[in-house]
């Protein structure tokens, strides 16, 4: 199955979502995170582009239940993001989400809401940073005050349950 090409291209999906101790021994689909791996630079220039193929294949993982391939593909973006940027502090709320996700999934609920609170926190952080001029960078099109919000409603709940995980390219489409 093809990724959709207005999600990011020809980009297979993993054969299956690797599940750390849960998917009986086997490793994770390395061959084919590797090729959306391979589309990342070794280094943007001035922002991370919105529509990378790179970069929205790492949320459609995401949002498609593939947390822990997300969460691989978003650090190789994040590793070519400029230095002391906004994207890199999108990236990694993004990042602590999916991993939040993932956390979710492997029902443990506390360490999701820690790594919640995380993504909360860099939300918070980027908020304080200066924004550049206009651009088609990720983080002028992403919806960050939506995220913020979806964010705090989670971490609100008296207990996270496996249902409360959070789909990023919904937001982006919400918008």
């Amino acid at each position: 199955m093809n990724v959709p090409s207005d999600a990011s291209g020809p980009l297979p999906w993993p054969r299956w979502a690797y599940v750390p101790g849960e998917t009986g021994g086997v490793d994770a689909d390395y061959e084919t995170l590797d090729l959306a791996k391979a589309l990342v630079p070794p280094a943007f220039r001035g922002y991370v582009p919105a529509r990378h193929p790179a970069l929205r294949y790492g949320l459609a993982l995401n949002d498609r239940g593939y947390f822990w391939e997300s969460q691989e593909v978003l650090e190789a973006v994040w590793a070519a993001a400029p230095q002391g940027g906004r994207e890199r502090i999108l990236l990694r709320a993004c990042i602590h989400i999916a991993n939040a996700n993932l956390r979710l999934r492997m029902q443990r609920l506390h360490s999701a809401a820690r790594l919640f609170g995380d993504a909360q926190a860099e939300l918070r952080a980027l908020n304080s940073r200066k924004a550049a001029a206009g651009g088609d960078g990720f983080v002028e099109s992403f919806p960050i005050p939506a995220l913020t919000a979806l964010l705090q409603a989670k971490l609100g709940r008296p207990q996270l349950s496996k249902a409360d995980w959070i789909t990023l390219g919904a937001i982006v489409r919400s918008r």
